[in-house]
C-alpha cells in the first residue's frame, strides 16, 4: 500500500495558532509504567494500522527498553481518557512528538484543534531551550491530521514516499 510521510515543524513557539478551547479537555503527565499507556497507543492506532495495534507484550516490553526517556501524556476529558501525546527530547534542544492521537470514540467532536494545541504548547516548555518541535504523520493516518498540523502552524519541511505492509 502506498504511503506518503510528512514532516512538519515550528521553529519557533510564536507559530501556534491556538485551536479553540474545548472547556475539560486536559494535558496531563502519564506514568510509563502506566497500563493506559499500551491500551491509549493500541487503540488510537489500530485504525491506522501502527504497529501498536498489534504488540505482543513481549515487543513492548522491547520498545520500552529502547526508549527510556519517552515521556506520555494523557489527553482527558472532564476526566475521562480521549487520547495520548508522547514526546522525545533530542539533542539541539529539538522535541519530536512521537505520538499524538484521540481515542476512535472521540474523533469527529471537534476536540483534536485543542488537544494539539495542548500537546504543541507542551512541547515547548519541555526542556529549558526548545529550538524546535516536530513530528511526522502518514497518508494513512486519520484524514484530518496534517490539515490540523498545518492549521496549527507546523510547517512541512520533508515529505518520503514508500510502500507499508
Amino acid at each position: 500500500m502506498r504511503e506518503i510521510v510528512t514532516y512538519v515543524e515550528m521553529v519557533t513557539a510564536g507559530q501556534l495558532n491556538a485551536g479553540e478551547v474545548v472547556p475539560g479537555l486536559a494535558l496531563e503527565p502519564l506514568d510509563r509504567g502506566s497500563s493506559l499507556v499500551i491500551d491509549l497507543q493500541a487503540r488510537i492506532g489500530a485504525p491506522y494500522g501502527w504497529a501498536s495495534a498489534r504488540r505482543s507484550e513481549q515487543e513492548w516490553s522491547t520498545w520500552f527498553a529502547r526508549h527510556p526517556a519517552r515521556m506520555f501524556w494523557l489527553l482527558s476529558l472532564d476526566g475521562e481518557p480521549v487520547g495520548m501525546a508522547a514526546y522525545d527530547v533530542h539533542p539541539g534542544e529539538e522535541v519530536e512528538i512521537e505520538t499524538f492521537g484521540l481515542l476512535p470514540e472521540f474523533t469527529g467532536k471537534n476536540l483534536g484543534g485543542y488537544a494539539l494545541t495542548l500537546t504543541i504548547e507542551r512541547a515547548w516548555r519541555l526542556t529549558p531551550s526548545v529550538r524546535r518541535v516536530w513530528l511526522h504523520t502518514s497518508s494513512l493516518d486519520h484524514p484530518h491530521a496534517l490539515p490540523n498540523y498545518h492549521r496549527r502552524g507546523f510547517h512541512t519541511y520533508k515529505t518520503e514516499v514508500g510502500e507499508r505492509g
